[in-house]
Order: structure tokens, then C-alpha cells, then sequence
């Protein structure tokens, strides 16, 4: 007996998403994927690695980050725009892993808030000194143009 119907090799996988490797657990993000997610450079995740902020796991030679090492680069970089040094987000993390009721976390974060909105106080108040005395020139040059 013979059969008309046509044997076909299954179809090949998809390639794994850019940082990803084949058979890597999903919930584990390769050094592209996440420097993408997070919109900064692979150069800034090795740098935050350095720097003790975060510890990738390793696949052999590969760097996969875990959503709480994503987690805490997401507290990175949110402490980097609040103008916190590296120094200080490392405090913050180190004090978050050491005390489970984060009430020393909160502590140190609360004075570095208050030291930081008065740093931004005093900026703004210098800021706006600076801008008056900007359009005060402004005003004596057009006076001056206008009677020329």
C-alpha cells in the first residue's frame, strides 16, 4: 500500500531572543536583553557588577540576570536620577539585604533624602537668583539698544 501523504521534518525551533541562550531557564534575562529592558548600556551593567550593586549568575561564560538583579538595577538607576552617588545606592541595597524590617534602610534613606532636598533648595534658590539677575542684564542691554 501506498501512501500519498508527504513526510516533513518538523519545523526548526525560533533562534532564542537577542541575550538569550537556548534552554536558558525564561525567568533568567541575558546582558542584552536586560541592558534593553532597562534602556542603559551592557558597558553599565558590567559596571554596576564591578561595583558590588548587583551579582549576575553566570552560565558558563554569560552573565543572566534574575528579576530581583533587574529589580535592583531598577533601584540603581531610579537612585541615580534622585542624584544619589553610587556609593550611597550601594549603602541602601547593602542595608536592604542585612536588615529584613528595613527600618535602617529607611532610616539612612530618609536622612539622605533631607540632605538632598535641601542640596536642591539651595540650587533652586541660587537657580533663581541667577535667572533675576540674567533678566536684569537683559532689560539694561535692551534699554540701552533702544536709546542708541
Amino acid at each position: 500500500m501506498t501512501s500519498s501523504a508527504k513526510i516533513t521534518a518538523p519545523a526548526p525551533a525560533a533562534p532564542p531572543a537577542p541575550g538569550r541562550r537556548a534552554g536558558l531557564d525564561p525567568s533568567l534575562k541575558g546582558i542584552h536583553e536586560v541592558a534593553e529592558l532597562l534602556g542603559i548600556t551592557q558597558r553599565a551593567l558590567r559596571f554596576y557588577e564591578d561595583k558590588g550593586l548587583i551579582e549576575p549568575q553566570r552560565i558558563g561564560t554569560m552573565r543572566v540576570y534574575s528579576r530581583r538583579e533587574i529589580g535592583r538595577v531598577q533601584l540603581i538607576l531610579r537612585g541615580k536620577r534622585l542624584g544619589f552617588t553610587i556609593r550611597e545606592i550601594k549603602e541602601f541595597l547593602d542595608l536592604y539585604e542585612a536588615d529584613p524590617k528595613h527600618v535602617e534602610q529607611m532610616s539612612r534613606l530618609l536622612d539622605r533624602i533631607r540632605e538632598r532636598l535641601a542640596d536642591l533648595e539651595q540650587q533652586r534658590k541660587a537657580l533663581e537668583e541667577t535667572v533675576s539677575e540674567l533678566r536684569q542684564i537683559e532689560r539694561e542691554a535692551v534699554a540701552r539698544i533702544d536709546q542708541a
